[in-house]
């Protein structure tokens, strides 16, 4: 597959992947710009949208319209806050959408 890939979290999330030439979105804490960054990169059409998990919550609704498409494929990923169990939640849902089994259970 070919296409673009984005990463969305804080600036410290985003910046190991901007020295790889990735599309890097660093954002506060603010939920409006959050939601905001999110509904841009969803219009831009990318494949991959890679995000942060302390700020996944924040814009599940968005999200929550590519879970059943091919494309874009959204990964929540942990970073240096505390696990919440989100981002092993967002892989077990991509990886029972690729095999048809739940392997994480």
């Amino acid at each position: 597959m070919q296409g673009k890939v984005a990463i969305l979290g804080s600036a410290d999330f985003v910046m190991p992947y901007s020295a790889m030439g990735i599309d890097c979105f660093a954002v506060d804490d603010d939920r409006s710009q959050i939601v905001e960054t999110a509904e841009k990169i969803a219009a831009e059409k990318y494949a991959m949208i890679i995000v942060a998990e302390n700020i996944a919550p924040a814009i599940e609704e968005i999200m929550t319209e590519f879970v059943t498409k091919p494309v874009p494929c959204v990964l929540t990923v942990p970073f240096t806050t505390e696990s919440k169990g989100i981002a092993a939640e967002s892989l077990g849902r991509l990886l029972k959408i690729a095999t048809g089994i739940d392997i994480l259970q």
